[in-house]
């Protein structure tokens, strides 16, 4: 495996212990040694200093920077700090209230605040981990970037598309009357659009871009057990209602696979430990909307992972953006269905469940409905068709680009 393929991390746990197999893990003694072992990686500060301040810098710092756990530790220190910053602003503009009405509007500034925070977080670790790429460096670099994301909005569209088709077929979904005319149409279309486009930023931004990037890099299969292992302690002491068996399904799922890429000692064992993490989470925090179900907060989380594998068969985020961002507007906005258990206001048609939650999905949505499995299974598929083996070279490019401004 090439070393600079970003699916190839030179390091296999938090903590950025170890560089390639069979270097050694203890820092050198001057900055001659450091760069001899470490080729190509920038020189932390303070070889050449007292033993206690090594010590302190390596706690800190490693072949590739600061380390992965300080580097999220740090995000979400500032992204909680930015938000709040953020929030206050649109608060004192009248931008946002404090009432939770589903609107494109409230959609549109209430996730512009988190996209601002987490541009701004993300900026400020990458400038302190010294990424000529800034923002870009987070799984945003990769060939064909403008392609790769109307293709992902395609997807979208045509797989949630598939899904209510299924569900009207059925007899589990049934076509009201149309909710817009005129004006109002092109209006909440486009609103309704940018507001979707932020979603689908802010989302992939935080779970596909920055934690997936980062983890990447420095996580192995004890620490993503640890966190994943975290999240399910947390749902069991705090956890409500039945969604939050979806996300320990996940987990399960997730625990073979990841545990036999740790004893095979695969290459790219990081990345996909990553991957378990983030799409745990994804799952787990949609278990705070309304109306949810278990189906509903598993797929959150095995669309999570489908997002995952676009930026390893595409190179980068910038598909699952646009998949993102479709899915959202055409199941709230065009078909007019429950959106993780929330209906918008100014919707083009509507729809309503029928029978069995289990197959309507109930309040839920679509998305609560045991169908939504083979939708995801579609988007898969059609992911590993259209590029596959056959952008391949994607990733290794992606890979050079970002060694090249991180």
């Amino acid at each position: 495996m090439d070393p600079l393929d970003p699916l190839d991390p030179d390091v296999s746990e938090i903590g950025d212990t170890a560089t390639t197999p069979g270097a050694p893990t203890i820092q050198p003694e001057s900055p001659a040694a450091y760069a001899a072992i470490n080729p190509g990686a920038q020189e932390p500060a303070g070889l050449n200093q007292p033993p206690e301040t090594r010590i302190l810098l390596w706690i800190l710092w490693g072949s590739q920077g600061l380390r992965a756990g300080w580097s999220v530790l740090l995000f979400l220190l500032l992204f909680g700090l930015l938000v709040s910053g953020v929030g206050l602003i649109f608060l004192k503009l009248h931008l946002i209230d404090r009432k939770s009405h589903f609107t494109a509007s409230t959609a549109l500034f209430g996730d512009l605040i988190q996209l601002l925070a987490i541009m701004g977080a993300a900026a400020i670790v990458a400038l302190v981990e010294r990424r000529r790429g800034n923002l870009l460096a987070f799984n945003l670099i990769g060939p064909h970037r403008a392609r790769h994301f109307v293709e992902g909005l395609a997807a979208g569209f045509v797989a949630i598309s598939a899904l209510i088709g299924a569900l009207a077929w059925g007899g589990w979904l049934h076509f009201g009357a149309i909710a817009l005319s005129g004006g109002q149409i092109a209006r909440y279309a486009a609103v309704w659009g940018i507001a979707f486009l932020v979603v689908g930023c802010v989302e992939e931004g935080l779970f596909r871009c920055f934690l997936q990037a980062t983890l990447t890099r420095g996580i192995n299969f004890w620490w993503a057990l640890g966190i994943v292992g975290t999240v399910c302690a947390v749902l069991a002491i705090f956890g409500k209602g039945n969604g939050i068996w979806g996300v320990y399904l996940m987990a399960v799922l997730g625990l073979v696979p990841c545990l036999l890429l740790e004893l095979n000692k695969a290459a790219n064992a990081g990345f996909w430990q990553a991957s378990w993490v983030t799409s745990t989470l994804f799952g787990y925090v949609h278990t705070g909307n309304n109306g949810e179900n278990w189906v509903g907060i598993f797929a959150a989380a095995a669309i999570g992972f489908v997002f995952v594998v676009s930026i390893h068969v595409t190179g980068s985020a910038w598909w699952a953006i646009g998949c993102h961002a479709a899915w959202d507007w055409a199941e709230t906005y065009f078909y007019g269905a429950a959106d993780s258990g929330n209906v918008a206001t100014g919707h083009y048609l509507s729809v309503t469940p029928a029978g069995r939650t289990l197959w309507s999905g109930g309040t839920d949505g679509p998305e609560g409905s045991v169908l939504v499995l083979g939708a995801i299974l579609l988007l898969l598929a059609g992911l590993v068709a259209m590029y596959g083996r056959r952008n391949s070279s994607a990733v290794l490019n992606a890979g050079q680009l970002e060694k090249a401004h991180g």
